[in-house]
């Protein structure tokens, strides 16, 4: 079981939660709830949840003023929000969990499997990296990477390629080390698109900084610069030629 505060200042969206997680999360057992900061404040005082599920907009300001006020956490954070670009990838870089409004029960029912308490010694890094994102998407460098064996923190520059096995992704970095992650290659290509990475197999996306060399013929392949070569699928090479005669041309 875990023991689960909401702090959610509608009570037609804290109800709504209540019920989805009494039907589909029987693992959840709610122990209290709070509509604002300052209620929030004073409920973690008296209570130790194991998880929070947090609106982030509340009538008294952001709820990331009560995350800094109570520090140091320690239990897991699912944010609770609409829909918001930078929220969600801000969520997405530093694996922190989230639920977008109106809820989907599937979403919920994930979210609430990949609480594992035993990495919650790491959500005040997950936090920072959150916070980091969302105020400065622009001077973004870093980003975790929640695998098999724990969460790491890896600079986004680091990472040479990842290659899909199944609904997991081995991710390469520049020292050698590999890292297994429990998400699908789909979830990487679209997610580091915008720092310079991109598809070019079904199994592979590749950080284009890390090419050495195009082999062009039948079976055209990618030379990486740990001598790694990666084949180019017939049916994305004209997308990448594209791709690559764009770089050529700075734009």
């Amino acid at each position: 079981m875990f023991k689960a505060i909401i702090i959610e200042d509608e009570a037609k969206g804290l109800n709504n939660l209540k019920n989805l997680l009494k039907e589909h999360c029987p693992q959840v057992n709610i122990i209290g709830d709070a509509g604002s900061i300052s209620e929030g404040a004073a409920l973690l005082e008296e209570e130790s949840p194991d998880v929070a599920f947090l609106d982030i907009s509340l009538p008294d300001g952001l709820v990331f003023q009560l995350l800094n006020q109570i520090r140091p956490i320690d239990f897991e954070v699912i944010f609770v929000t609409a829909y918001e670009e930078y929220a969600v990838k801000a969520c997405e870089y530093s694996s922190i969990g989230y639920i977008l409004k109106p809820i989907d029960p599937d979403a919920l029912k994930e979210a609430v499997a990949r609480i594992n308490l035993r990495q919650n010694s790491e959500v005040e890094k997950r936090l920072d990296l959150f916070n980091s994102y969302y105020n400065n998407p622009n001077a973004f460098t870093k980003m975790s990477i929640s695998a098999l064996d724990g969460i790491y923190f890896v600079n986004i520059a680091d990472i040479v390629r990842f290659e899909a096995e199944d609904n997991y992704t081995h991710i390469y970095l520049k020292s050698g080390e590999r890292i297994t992650a429990s998400k699908t290659i789909k979830a990487y290509e679209d997610l580091l698109a915008p720092f310079n990475f991109y598809r070019v197999h079904k199994r592979h996306v590749i950080n284009l900084n890390f090419m050495r060399k195009f082999v062009k013929g039948d079976g055209g392949y990618l030379v990486m610069d740990d001598d790694i070569q990666i084949e180019v699928s017939r049916r994305r090479r004209p997308a990448f030629m594209e791709r690559m005669k764009r770089l050529q041309e700075g734009l």
